[in-house]
């Protein structure tokens, strides 16, 4: 017991007074105490230099529980990993926000400025026909926050087929009740016609809501309103795009974007900023002045705000070239083939196989994305998992599917060496 190197005298090698500034004193302590069990158990030399070796190898990567983890689903936006993946230019945005900055503050007059400033001018120059913009902590804030202004204790008028539920059973009906409205439904599931919203206007009406169902799709004997009619019954119209297009894009035709309600006439448009925008989690308000002044004003503004880190993010993704997300999205399938050869080769095995991706995120449902993947025996897929960096692939058909589509071409290397490395454990 007297040969066990101290452990004040462990914590003082370099290395791990540096994993300490990174980690904390806690937890290289305890990786300390277990390489002095080694030495205990005769497993492990009993000398300063070698306990503080284990320690360190005992290590975490990271002071937090948070992976890595590489997307090989096919999947752009996979919400069980994080949705949207942040620009090179965001995660050093992350980094220059981490301290103390000015937010609220005018260096130039030392008084108190506008919260967030800079970003609130890139969403609006990204949104020419709106009035006025907001960010809030996410998209189901925003409309949470849009509804509370407008129709609390009052009256909001959907549609019936847009009263959706999306994952982890959130349901929208719940969310309305939440703020105060009451519901008033008109239309069916499969048909609502202009006249079924005309003749609920009273004046308890609050608001009009438009969802856009985004993780499915009725086909058949349907029929629903469009934006432009619905701006022109009178009381305010919201309507809540759901993934942050901000833009139409040709590849995702029936996913509706947010300029284009603006410019048919919704008074207010809510939105998330993780999905198809491709920034941080947040919740985006654009439309009338008056409308988003009223919500901005709102004592629930308050409770809703985004902090320093989200706000530097989304500017960030606002002011720079393409995102990964709209990246991963506009890959064609030569491209994939491509470099799913090269994975095949450099991995020392797997299968090309033509596959199809998917937007996901609640978008676009039913859209594929031709493309390819690498096709390994079922049992890579848990291998795969407990990698490092972890792999996610797509089980189909009994065969794990790796498909690059959302992996970072940079990473094919890191990529390639997990598939060489789970085939070697078969």
């Amino acid at each position: 017991m007297r040969r066990v190197p101290r452990t004040d005298a462990v914590l003082a090698t370099p290395a791990l007074v540096e994993a300490e500034a990174r980690l904390g004193r806690e937890t290289v302590k305890a990786a300390v105490r277990e390489a002095q069990e080694r030495v205990r158990a005769g497993e492990l030399e009993p000398s300063v230099e070698a306990v503080a070796r284990e320690a360190h190898r005992l290590l975490p990567d990271s002071a937090t529980s948070l992976r890595e983890v590489l997307n090989a689903t096919g999947v752009v936006l996979h919400t069980n990993i994080g949705r949207a993946p942040l620009s090179p230019a965001a995660i050093e945005a992350l980094g220059r926000a981490a301290g103390t900055v000015d937010i609220e503050f005018d260096l130039a007059t030392g008084a108190r400025a506008r919260r967030g400033r800079g970003t609130l001018e890139a969403l609006a120059q990204a949104l020419p026909d709106a009035g006025d913009v907001a960010v809030v902590n996410n998209g189901a804030a925003a409309l949470l926050l849009a509804i509370t202004v407008l129709a609390a204790g009052r009256e909001v008028i959907v549609s019936r087929g847009e009263l959706v539920e999306i994952g982890d059973g959130f349901r929208l009906p719940d969310l309305l009740v939440e703020t105060g409205a009451r519901l008033r439904e008109v239309g069916t599931t499969n048909r609502t016609a202009l006249r079924d919203y005309a003749a609920a206007i009273g004046p308890e009406t609050g608001c009009i809501l438009k969802v856009h169902p985004s993780n499915f799709r009725i086909s058949g004997f349907t029929s629903d309103v469009s934006v432009a009619e619905l701006a022109g019954l009178g009381p305010p119209l919201v309507v809540d795009v759901g993934s942050g297009l901000l833009e139409p894009d040709p590849l995702l035709p029936d996913e509706p974007a947010i300029a284009a309600a603006l410019r048919d006439g919704a008074g207010l448009v809510t939105a998330s900023g993780d999905k198809l925008l491709g920034g941080p989690q947040s919740g985006i308000l654009a439309g009338t002045a008056d409308l988003v002044q009223r919500c901005r004003r709102a004592p629930l503004a308050r409770a809703l705000r985004v902090d320093k880190l989200t706000l530097a993010a989304l500017e960030a993704t606002l002011r720079t070239a393409p995102t990964p997300t709209w990246q991963a999205l506009h890959a064609t399938a030569a491209e994939l083939h491509a470099r799913v050869l090269k994975l095949a080769a450099d991995a020392g095995g797997g299968d090309p196989v033509e596959s199809a991706g998917a937007v996901g995120g609640g978008g676009a449902p039913g859209l594929e994305l031709p493309g390819w993947a690498l096709a390994l025996p079922e049992r890579c897929a848990g291998l795969l998992r407990a990698g490092n960096p972890p792999v996610t692939a797509r089980m189909h058909g009994g065969r794990c599917l790796v498909d690059p589509r959302a992996v970072p071409a940079e990473r094919d290397g890191d990529l390639a060496a997990a598939v060489r490395a789970a085939l070697a454990l078969l």
